[in-house]
């Protein structure tokens, strides 16, 4: 809801696998991972995501309520970019869009 009040297309997936395909789909610029989700997990989840050639430079963001030091751990060792604690606003939903999609101006070479 945030993000789509803040102009930003979103496709949400019903479980790991299914956003998988949609990762496949869209191609998105940012990728949020609910840790927890049925039949394929976040960390999991992230670590096909981060394993593919195609996609490997999309960043992943995982969503959690769990903040242990272990938890951290985990999403680091799987390739996660960020890991952003439940609840969050929409000002840090937002700021981690930036944070994450700010592309460097094109600059043409051909004069």
């Amino acid at each position: 809801m945030f993000l789509k009040q803040a102009g930003c297309s979103v496709a949400l997936a019903e479980d790991g696998f299914d956003g998988l395909a949609k990762v496949v789909d869209h191609r998105p610029d940012i990728i949020f991972i609910d840790v927890m989700m049925p039949r394929l997990d976040g960390y999991q989840a992230c670590v096909l995501i981060k394993s593919h050639e195609e996609f490997k430079n999309i960043p992943v963001v995982m969503l959690t309520s769990k903040d242990s030091l272990f938890d951290r751990a985990r999403g680091k060792l799987v390739g996660a970019d960020q890991y952003l604690l439940k609840p969050f606003n929409k000002k840090s939903l937002i700021e981690t869009v930036m944070m994450h999609t700010k592309k460097e101006e094109d600059v043409n070479y051909d004069h």
